[in-house]
């Protein structure tokens, strides 16, 4: 057998363009096409599978999911814009409160203060005139069993002047006369006083005159000294008729 060598020689441009393309065909130029199936050998009816030249579209939510959704959504954030709100809403209470709550409390106070401090001075008023109208009852009736303390006065009056005075003149109530004159006989003789009855004169008093000045010893002076020191100013009143029994009101 003779044997005849092939030589290799190239195709024409056409010619390899052509081998090519039956080798190979590009997608693009292709419509449509299906797999080949096994089974088709059979005899059996192919299943065509259609390729999909686009990319695969995503499934549509369902309505009533996304709804769902949606309404969680804005129950959590109306829970939470509520919270908020009521956090606020209830610092805000807290602080009003407190501001309502300490003005009543320093209203309160400031009253009961006042009220005590007027408590206060009326019972000081009313225990001051109290031991104003004891005192002046004591005074009356130690004026009116004891009247030589008159005496007692004068010589305490006359002592209290400056030993450098003149022209002493001592005056009392004419029914102090006697007592005095008896009682300060000593101290009116070295001073060199002159003892004088004066109806102006309250019983259990005394003015004391001189060239250098007066000594005012009248119960009305001493008295209205003692009620001054017990916070009153309540005039001396002197007891109209002594057979009568001392009531102040």
């Amino acid at each position: 057998m003779t044997s005849s060598k092939v030589k290799n020689i190239p195709l024409p441009a056409d010619s390899a363009r052509a081998a090519a393309y039956a080798r190979f065909i590009p997608r693009e130029e292709l419509n449509s096409f299906a797999a080949w199936n096994p089974g088709a050998l059979g005899g059996g009816p192919a299943a065509p599978t259609a390729v999909s030249r686009g990319p695969a579209e995503a499934p549509k939510p369902d309505p009533a999911e996304l709804l769902a959704a949606q309404l969680r959504a804005a129950r959590q954030s109306g829970y939470q814009d509520g919270y908020r709100d009521g956090l606020v809403a209830l610092e805000g209470f807290k602080q009003s409160f407190a501001s309502q709550t300490t003005a009543q409390i320093g209203v309160l106070l400031q009253s009961l203060t006042t009220g005590i401090s007027g408590l206060q001075q009326d019972m000081a008023r009313t225990l001051a005139v109290c031991a104003t109208h004891l005192a002046r009852q004591i005074v009356r009736t130690e004026l009116a069993t004891e009247p030589a303390r008159i005496a007692m006065v004068a010589h305490e009056a006359l002592d209290t002047l400056l030993l450098s005075a003149q022209h002493i003149t001592l005056r009392v109530h004419p029914d102090d006369h006697a007592l005095v004159a008896q009682g300060a006989a000593e101290v009116l003789a070295a001073r060199g006083a002159r003892l004088l009855s004066d109806v102006s004169m309250t019983r259990g008093g005394c003015l004391v005159e001189s060239d250098i000045g007066v000594i005012d010893a009248s119960i009305e002076t001493r008295w209205r000294r003692a009620a001054a020191s017990l916070g009153n100013d309540e005039p001396w009143e002197p007891l109209a008729d002594p057979a009568q029994p001392d009531i102040d009101s």
